[in-house]
């Protein structure tokens, strides 16, 4: 084999062997698929919980979700949790809430121990 061969071989192993440590990496960590309400959404009605699905199992004890009022007062009842049948999902229930702009905080520590965290915001608008 040429000398040109050999690096164009050792060039494209590195290639493959650094997109799979970066795919690996990229999927230690659990990152939010989709959430009920939806990002940035305005809902007609109060939902009753606040839903985030994730693309990965998470760690119970160290997954939560908080939701704030305007006024940054706290409106979900405090029950934050991974739901049983679906490791995947995390839920917490909420108080009726009045028309306004509501900030969802998470954080979601994933079986492998990576954690995440986020947040967004989503209205009640009673038309």
């Amino acid at each position: 084999m040429k000398p040109l061969g050999k690096r164009a071989l050792s060039s494209f192993f590195a290639l493959v062997l650094s997109g799979t440590v970066f795919q690996t990496l990229a999927q230690a960590h659990a990152f939010p698929v989709r959430s009920d309400p939806r990002v940035g959404w305005t809902v007609t009605l109060s939902p009753s919980k606040v839903t985030i699905w994730f693309d990965g199992e998470l760690e119970p004890a160290f997954s939560t979700i908080t939701v704030f009022n305007s006024a940054k007062q706290q409106v979900d009842k405090g029950n934050s949790r991974v739901n049983d049948p679906d490791a995947s999902v995390l839920e917490v229930d909420l108080t009726p809430l009045p028309p306004g702009t509501y900030h969802v905080f998470w954080k979601a520590l994933a079986k492998d121990t990576h954690v995440t965290q986020g947040d967004f915001t989503f209205a009640v608008d009673k038309k």
